[in-house]
This record gives structure tokens, C-alpha cells and sequence, in this order.
């Protein structure tokens, strides 16, 4: 590669790293799978650099590829998932740790989706992109994404809605 090309590409990954891990993660649901899953992302982002940097949403491209990545994984090993009947205690204060339980228990609802839904959940919610973008991006049609993003919410809502308080004896 070029020293101009690998500047461009070594730009790329340090202004792009913690949106690509933040959507990794919650295509994962794990840390570490979703660093792994980032540089394997990356590295096939470099291998096509030349192809990349001249299609027109470079953004587009490697999410693609991170997509793709997610879905190799599971062709090659099941990972198993272990679910549980109750959530976990929600804190009742609004403080930090309030805010990061929410967000364990939302990583969780992801993590119980299954991986389609999931992906269309984190595109287009997370990272905003149209029902168009989406359908690039997962190779389907944008029904199908209309349609996984309702069947996902909806199963969203049934395990994130709140339980409400016993009426008092």
C-alpha cells in the first residue's frame, strides 16, 4: 500500500474505532467478541482499502464488512447464550449507576434477539441510518427490514417494559 493510502486508511480507523466497537458490541453483546470482530472488520477494511476509499460512503462499506464479520462468526461456532427467566435489578435512583444497569439491561434484550433483528435494531436505531441504508448494509430488501425492525421492537418492549408495583395490603 501507499504511504498516502495507509495514512488515509490509518485516519480512517482512528477517527471511526469507537463507533465500529460500539456497534460491534451491541451486534456481539461482549466486549471482547466485539473488539475481535472490529479488527477482523479492519483488517479486511485494509486488505480492500483501494476499493473502500473509492466507493461513495467508505462508512457504508466497512459497517458492511463488520456485518458480514458477525455473521461468518456464527457460521463458524455457535456461541452459547445464556438466558435467564428475570431481569436484572434495576437500580431505583437516577444516577450514574442507574443509567449504566439501563444499559446493561438493554445490551441484554439485544443479546436475546435473535441476530437479524439485532442487527436491524442496532443499524437503524444506534447508528441511524434509513430503512435504505439498512437493506444495503444486511443485502435484504427493505421489507424485510421494516418488518424485523417491528417484530424486534415489539419483543423489546415486552422484555424492557416495567413491571408494575404490587398494589399495597
Amino acid at each position: 500500500m501507499k504511504a498516502e493510502d495507509e495514512e488515509q486508511y490509518q485516519e480512517f480507523v482512528r477517527s471511526r474505532w469507537q463507533r465500529l466497537l460500539r456497534t460491534a458490541y451491541l451486534l456481539t453483546g461482549d466486549r471482547h467478541l466485539a473488539e475481535d470482530l472490529t479488527q477482523t472488520a479492519l483488517a479486511k477494511a485494509y486488505r480492500l482499502w483501494h476499493r473502500v476509499r473509492r466507493s461513495d460512503n467508505p462508512d457504508a462499506y466497512v459497517r458492511r464488512i463488520l456485518v458480514s464479520c458477525d455473521k461468518d462468526r456464527f457460521r463458524k461456532r455457535r456461541v452459547p447464550e445464556h438466558l435467564t427467566d428475570t431481569p436484572p435489578d434495576v437500580a431505583t435512583a437516577e444516577d450514574d449507576m442507574a443509567r449504566v444497569d439501563q444499559r446493561a439491561l438493554l445490551a441484554a434484550a439485544l443479546a436475546r434477539l435473535p441476530r437479524r433483528q439485532r442487527a436491524v435494531v442496532v443499524l437503524r436505531y444506534w447508528e441511524d441510518l434509513s430503512e435504505a441504508e439498512v437493506a444495503e448494509t444486511l443485502g435484504c430488501s427493505t421489507g424485510t427490514v421494516k418488518s424485523q425492525a417491528a417484530k424486534a421492537l415489539s419483543k423489546l418492549r415486552a422484555v424492557l417494559r416495567p413491571v408494575p408495583a404490587a398494589a399495597p395490603s
